[in-house]
């Protein structure tokens, strides 16, 4: 998975230390609102609450996201950016969907401050249930991040994101995520699409 990664090179909130990873699709048509909660995990902090904002652009989709980081020593603010575009197709020689994604974000505030420039390739497949309005995107998102921050040197931080988006039709999805590396942790979400 870092290999393809790696062969990616040219974000929902890996870019700011946060489990939430994205799947390869984009689930709405015009724009999607929502609120992420996670557990961060590896001394990143104790929880987080985020709300993102997405739209398409072009073949492109754009998600801003900001929120709160509480840490044991004190609370800090995210902001963040990402894309994600389709790069792979399933096919009878590939079975998966892929995306390429790109972030920026930063935790300020109490503690060190921190940057994340995440790249990675979101690998997954819609699931649609027969006779039913709800289907699933299992997906798997590796990622590089390199990562700086105050006191520290600069590191490269790798992760793998495993999640699902859940849609029981309607105009909202649910989002579970959990990273597995130097970005670990789970989130859950709830996001309406339009």
């Amino acid at each position: 998975m870092v290999a393809l990664a790696l062969a990616a090179v040219p974000l929902a909130a890996q870019e700011t230390g946060t489990p939430v990873f994205m799947a390869p699709y984009r689930a709405f048509e015009k724009t999607e609102f929502g609120a992420m909660f996670s557990d961060p995990g590896s001394g990143v902090g104790n929880w987080a609450l985020e709300g993102e904002y997405g739209f398409g652009f072009g073949g492109y989709d754009v998600v801003l996201n900001g929120g709160y980081l509480d840490r044991d020593d004190g609370g800090a603010g995210t902001i963040g950016a990402s894309m994600r575009s389709r790069i792979i197709t399933a096919s009878q020689s590939f079975p998966l969907d892929g995306a390429f994604t790109l972030g920026i974000g930063s935790v300020v505030g109490e503690g060190a401050d921190a940057v994340w420039i995440p790249i990675g390739l979101s690998l997954g497949r819609r699931v649609e249930l027969e006779g039913s309005q709800t289907s699933f995107v299992p997906y798997i998102h590796p990622v590089l991040a390199p990562r700086l921050q105050s006191g520290s040197d600069a590191a490269l931080d790798i992760a793998v994101g495993i999640g699902v988006d859940i849609r029981f039709g309607g105009n909202f999805d649910v989002r579970v995520s959990g990273g597995l590396g130097d970005i670990d942790g789970v989130a859950i979400g709830l996001v309406w699409v339009h």
